[in-house]
């Protein structure tokens, strides 16, 4: 695992001495030996490699990695710029057309919105080849759990997107009147026309970012 160098690697200390974290470590490095485990080793903790702390606007909360062969790279929705774009980012990029206007890409390489302060985070960093959830339970929810509590404590302004039942089970720990949270269906093919269609949550994002004087995210992502 490629160790947190930001801003992220302080406020998270305090985890890599628990029980717990010792144990996730031991079965992961076990895991990655014995198995075909995603995403590279290297790319597990992209999502604050890419966004550090002090510069997060917006998060995005996913739940576990894609486990097929060369999808994930540590971002929750996005895949590697050569890889077909998954059904639910498909539905995400129907609904930034609907909202914004944006131009549906030729990729699902999101890794623009995260050097803009979109931290997109899974509650489950890792996964085994072909088997979805197939890491839950280990030790990872403790993990990104700490990473959510460390950004309600931030004295300033973010947005939460929290879309479907794992991530809005996150919204208790949300406790921050400064914070925008927007739920809505997941939006995979199975719920996204229960209201993901139709949520605006992008707009709704830019506007209160440009209420308090923050740089809105561009969402559109180019052709590669």
């Amino acid at each position: 695992m490629a160790a947190i160098s930001n801003d992220w690697a302080e406020a998270l200390k305090p985890e890599y001495s628990k029980p717990y974290y010792r144990e996730l470590y031991k079965t992961i490095c076990k895991e990655y030996q014995e198995r075909e485990i995603f995403p590279p080793s290297a790319d597990i903790f992209n999502a604050f490699h890419l966004t550090p702390l002090h510069d997060v606007k917006v998060v995005i909360l996913g739940q576990d990695p894609y486990h097929n062969v060369g999808q994930a790279h540590g971002l929750c929705f996005s895949v590697k710029p050569d890889v077909d774009i998954p059904p639910s980012l498909v539905n995400i990029y129907k609904e930034l057309h609907d909202d914004l206007g944006c131009d549906i890409p030729n990729n699902g390489y999101l890794v623009k919105w995260a050097k803009q302060g979109v931290l997109m985070l899974n509650t489950v960093l890792t996964v085994r080849a072909h088997k979805a959830n197939s890491h839950r339970g280990i030790g990872w929810e403790e993990f990104t759990d700490a990473a959510i509590r460390i950004l309600n404590e931030e004295d300033r302004p973010i947005v939460f997107l929290l879309w479907g039942k794992p991530a809005q089970m996150k919204k208790s720990m949300l406790t921050n009147p400064k914070h925008l949270i927007l739920q809505a269906p997941h939006p995979s093919p199975l719920s996204a026309y229960r209201g993901f269609f139709g949520c605006k949550h992008f707009s709704q994002t830019n506007e209160f970012l440009r209420f308090h004087q923050l740089e809105p995210i561009d969402w559109q992502i180019e052709n590669i």
